[in-house]
């Protein structure tokens, strides 16, 4: 499932970062640290990976 923003894929990006253990898990905040504990590394990888050339800065929740 791909990004909504670019916030969600900076998010992911953290998120993905703290599991493979670059980043201190410690240091997310937010989204970043939700998703971290709720998501596989292969989820956080597929928003991450998002071509973010046409995607908003934010979007707001339904």
């Amino acid at each position: 499932m791909p990004a909504i923003s670019k916030a969600q894929q900076r998010a992911a990006g953290m998120a993905l970062a703290a599991k493979r253990g670059e980043i201190d898990p410690r240091k997310l905040k937010g989204a970043a640290r939700e998703m971290f504990d709720t998501m596989t590394e292969k989820q956080l990888h597929d928003y991450a990976a998002t071509a973010s050339k046409r995607l908003p800065e934010h979007t707001r929740h339904k």
